[in-house]
């Protein structure tokens, strides 16, 4: 078999723009998901039955489900629901948020609870409203135990972001899957999108490494 590497270089530029988008939906997903888990989480830990119900769901919800049939319902199901055209990104963004969401408000409940509730008592005590416990208090050091977690997350999401290929969304998997269609380079363009996306994770995975070792707790 005769290789043709030159395919790689001759369509860089849809490939670079493939990695832009990439890049923008893991942003824009975790910028959703880390205050969307947080609310999700107050639900989960609030008194009131309804509201625990609420977060419960959610979180059941979205987290049971395969990220790929999420990202079907979103693009198929939700437009004839909301009776809304809605874009591929958006509705990609839309089911990765989802999804992070869910996870991340069983991180920032895992995160709350391990923090010892003399402190939360302590700062009753003191006079605060259980609002300012939870947002001066108990967050400040759930944040710093679950840092290393959310990192984590962050580079499964980036990873995940290729399964929006599936409804045109211009990512990384999206464009060399289409260079590969045109060109019939099969193995030349699945390499190096395998290339490019351990390139672009490899050193997230070690920043995830370090932020294990730094900021892990050590009790």
């Amino acid at each position: 078999m005769k290789y043709d590497w030159s395919v790689v270089w001759q369509y860089r530029d849809q490939l670079f723009d493939g990695v832009v988008v990439t890049v923008l939906l893991t942003v824009i997903t975790m910028a959703v998901a880390i205050p969307g888990g947080i609310a999700v989480m107050m639900l989960r830990q609030s008194k009131l039955k309804q509201l625990n119900w609420a977060g419960t769901f959610f979180v059941e919800s979205f987290r049971n489900l395969p990220l790929i049939l999420l990202i079907y319902w979103a693009f198929y199901v939700l437009p004839i629901i909301v009776e809304w055209t809605i874009s591929p990104v958006a509705t990609g963004v839309t089911a990765l948020a989802l999804a992070i969401s869910a996870y991340n408000a069983e991180t920032f409940r895992a995160g709350v609870n391990s923090i010892r509730k003399g402190q939360s008592d302590a700062a009753l005590a003191l006079g605060m409203s259980r609002w300012q416990v939870m947002h001066r208090v108990i967050l400040p050091q759930a944040v710093r135990r679950i840092l290393p977690v959310l990192a984590s997350t962050w580079v499964s999401l980036f990873k995940d972001t290729s399964l929006v290929s599936v409804i045109a969304v211009g990512d990384l998997a999206y464009n060399a899957m289409q260079v590969r269609s045109q060109t019939f380079r099969i193995l030349e363009m699945l390499t190096a999108m395998a290339v490019i996306y351990w390139c672009l994770g490899y050193p997230q995975a070690k920043l995830v490494d370090w932020i294990h070792r730094k900021y892990g707790a050590k009790e």
